[in-house]
């Protein structure tokens, strides 16, 4: 047996995977598994007894062909001659009780037998020991339930690890902490809910060290199975899942197979998860380890308790990522913001530019509180073609936000990479209004403001911003005071009609759809209010900012100073040059 060169037969994309899961079929593509090694591998799972079921039966009678793909595509992708895996790295999503952890800990099991490292060690790892445990308890279970693994492996309870009795072999748990981790020479990784570790603020430093240990010893795997995060993903879980989905898709290519089990997300959007029939899409173990009447009870349940409990039933039972529309009291344009996005997404600078560049005229809302909120600004600007009026968002945080709301800071760093964000230095606390200012500068500078209502503020805002925009040339007249709370009625009105029939567009930035998550709506008499979902921790201001722009360009503005657009981009591609 010759060692395979990697070639796309070795690729791991599953761009039919759509329709793989609509008919029941493998969620893994076919690849030229070294099948010796699967067969052994699976034979080894499937005699494993499940250690708490009633009369101990093995997991290859109560497992469904799935898990049998997904044991044989894990050990079947090792090459034996050349002692390298041509797959290193499982990113697995399942709803709960989809026998998670027991499927993961019996994997690891395995492992441990077909090891060929002296002295090798083999880490379960979640953001807490508990977490870990259960794959663990499950792990030892397994060994004590079977004469032979139990003559072979030594638990120990209080060391929180397995030996292996003749080669010295460690199964342990590693708490996800960087100086934990540091130094990790593990082969074999098994990560038990990614999502809950992936939205820690140093889950990338955990995982740098984790995979600089495998780098050593190409004989290993990194195995992540997890259910979809209870909220908006976001930091290091989002940038993992959305690797996954690109290398699943075939965007990317590299040694990751991804097995996830979501339904596509038009079908996510409209809401087809609440129908019964979809439900055994996503949950591979139906009636097997989760009973349809215990989803049924669970949903029912879910449907009484209020929103926030159906999007966690949602999220956790059938893997519907948490962000725009999943609350009953949600602002009913977020159900409509993903349709009015720009088909090619933009995000930072490029967004704003590209909005300039089909402008006839724009307008500008701001919109921020004190130190522990956000301050967001939105430029609308009409296209000179299609007269629909484009929407370009950006947000600032002061150091206070990410002290004082510690959850939300891993989501600010991820929106501060795709541009749309900025953290502000503790020694620049004027850097917002600066920049705000130096956006509205260059708006002025494209000869894109009116003449008149230019800029949209809250009656209440910074005193600072006023100044500043008054410095770049901004006049009194272009400043406008716009009543907020449930003044602001028509702006919301509005704008879900103009975001049904298309006339407002966006760039589909990501930061908005948390945002927008973010939002709800409370009855005023017969007016309306959108504030926050959660006080503190959740932030709204882009998106008030939004309705301030759009209550301006809603007055129909002309720009006040016309032809000067060539002129600035002139001056552009001259400063490039």
């Amino acid at each position: 047996m010759t060692a395979p060169i990697r070639t796309d037969a070795w690729s791991t994309a599953c761009p039919d995977w759509e329709d793989r899961l609509l008919n029941g079929r493998s969620m893994i593509p076919d690849l030229p598994l070294f099948d010796p090694v699967a067969d052994k591998a699976l034979r080894l799972f499937k005699r494993l007894r499940v250690p708490d079921m009633i009369g101990l039966p093995t997991y290859g009678e109560v497992c469904d062909e799935w898990v049998f793909d997904l044991v044989r595509a894990v050990f079947g992708s090792y090459d034996p001659v050349s002692r390298r895996r041509m797959i290193r790295e499982f990113f697995v999503m399942i709803p709960k009780k989809n026998a998670k952890s027991a499927i993961g800990a019996a994997i690891i099991v395995v492992a441990a037998i077909m090891n060929e490292r002296p002295d090798g060690e083999l880490i379960l790892i979640s953001e807490t020991q508990n977490i870990a445990g259960i794959a663990f308890r499950q792990a030892v279970g397994i060994i004590d339930a079977d004469p032979n693994l139990a003559a072979l492996f030594k638990p120990n309870a209080h060391l929180k690890q397995i030996e292996h009795r003749n080669n010295g072999t460690l199964i342990r748990i590693l708490s996800a902490d960087v100086k934990i981790a540091t130094g990790s020479k593990a082969g074999f990784i098994l990560v038990d809910e990614s999502h809950v570790l992936g939205h820690q603020s140093k889950a990338a430093d955990v995982y740098l060290e984790l995979e600089g240990g495998l780098a050593a010893r190409p004989e290993g795997f990194l195995l992540e199975i997890t259910t979809q995060s209870k909220v908006q993903p976001h930091g290091e879980f989002k940038r993992r899942l959305d690797r996954a989905r690109a290398v699943r898709d075939g965007s990317l290519a590299l040694p990751i197979l991804a097995v996830l089990y979501e339904l596509p997300a038009e079908m996510q959007l409209e809401g087809a998860w609440k129908d019964e029939a979809t439900w055994g899409l996503v949950n591979p173990n139906l009636e097997r380890s989760v009973a349809l009447d215990y989803l049924r009870d669970k949903f029912l349940a879910a449907s009484t308790a209020g929103p926030d409990a159906m999007a966690l039933f949602a999220s956790q039972h059938l893997n519907v990522e948490i962000g725009v529309g999943m609350r009953a009291d949600s602002w009913i344009g977020a159900t409509l913001w993903a349709a009015a996005a720009a088909p090619e997404r933009l995000s930072g600078y490029a967004a704003l530019e590209a909005l300039i560049a089909r402008a006839e005229v724009a307008t500008v809302g701001i919109d921020g509180g004190g130190l522990d909120d956000l301050l967001g600004l939105c430029v609308m600007g009409r296209d000179r073609e299609t007269k629909d009026w484009w929407a370009w968002f950006r947000a600032w945080a002061q150091p206070e936000v990410l002290e004082r709301r510690k959850e939300i800071a891993p989501l600010l760093h991820t929106f501060e990479a795709d541009g749309d964000l900025t953290i502000l230095p503790p020694d620049r606390p004027d850097g917002d209004v600066e920049e705000i200012a130096e956006i509205v500068g260059r708006l002025l500078d494209a000869g894109l403001l009116p003449e008149k209502a230019a800029a949209g503020l809250d009656p209440a805002g910074v005193a600072a911003i006023v100044d500043a925009l008054d410095e770049v040339g901004i006049g009194e007249g272009q400043m406008v005071a716009i009543p907020q709370g449930y003044r602001l009625s028509p702006a919301i009105w509005g704008m879900e009609r103009a975001l049904k029939s298309r006339k407002v567009r966006h760039f589909g930035q990501p930061m908005m759809d948390w945002v927008l998550g973010n939002a709800k709506t409370e009855q005023r008499g017969s007016a309306v209010v959108v504030t926050k979902e959660a006080a503190g921790k959740a932030k709204i201001d882009p998106l008030v900012a939004g309705f301030n722009a759009f209550q301006l360009m809603a007055r129909n503005p002309a720009a006040h100073v016309t032809g000067r657009i060539d002129d600035y981009f002139a001056a552009m591609r001259g400063a490039a040059a």
